[in-house]
């Protein structure tokens, strides 16, 4: 079993709140509040910039070239296909990147991001990959789950499912998946396991709060 697996299934009930939480099945149902989706599309634009200063982190905390440049193509991934992908669907919205930026972190997005700055900083490479992989490859999980419904062409949130279940996501997905697991043979002692567990598991219940606070505003 691969390390991301072997850590999605030790925290299967936190995994199955986040990848199915309340708002992950409006928005898949098309039920969700406008304005829960708006607060959304805003934290995560300001959580999608601090997730790429963690990738740039990755850069630093990498000691081998080839893990230079996967950190870089990470990094590239949000900045050139992510945050591109979330302006468009959010100017169908009526949002700018600068509506965005004005609007301020709200504290989950703060919580969530910092833990996984603080795991890339305290920890090593391998700290950081593992924070940050309940967020990259779960959704992928989700896109391509809600991506299955079929969502009809008046569906409200059709473009936000399509661009995560769509190839681009899902080969950023793939991406991050195998490059955890590569990282993990060389650096996932038996030792280490549990630790990395806590830290997934951790990340993993940030993301749900996440979700939480888009409904809760």
């Amino acid at each position: 079993m691969s390390l991301f697996h072997e850590m999605k299934t030790a925290c299967a009930d936190d995994w199955r709140r986040y990848t199915h939480h309340p708002f992950v099945e409006a928005l898949g149902a098309g039920t969700l509040p406008e304005a829960a989706f708006r607060r959304y599309l805003v934290q995560d634009y300001l959580f999608l910039i601090q997730f790429a200063r963690a990738n740039a982190l990755a850069v630093y905390k990498s000691r081998r070239l080839r893990d230079m440049r996967a950190a870089q193509g990470a990094l590239s991934a949000i900045l050139d296909v992510e945050l591109d992908l979330h302006i468009r669907v959010s100017a169908r919205w009526g949002l700018s990147p600068g509506d965005m930026e004005a609007a301020g972190e709200a504290p989950a997005t703060v919580a969530y991001t910092r833990f996984v700055l603080d795991c890339g900083m305290v920890g090593d490479l391998l700290d950081l990959r593992v924070a940050l992989s309940p967020c990259v490859v779960g959704y992928g999980e989700i896109g391509a789950r809600l991506l299955r419904l079929d969502p009809a062409a008046d569906h409200p949130y059709r473009d936000w499912i399509a661009e995560y279940g769509g190839a681009a996501y899902q080969a950023v997905a793939r991406a991050a998946g195998a490059e955890l697991d590569a990282l993990a043979e060389r650096a996932a002692t038996p030792a280490r396991r549990s630790e990395l567990e806590a830290v997934f598991a951790k990340a993993t219940r940030l993301e749900a709060d996440f979700w939480q606070a888009a409904l809760d505003d």
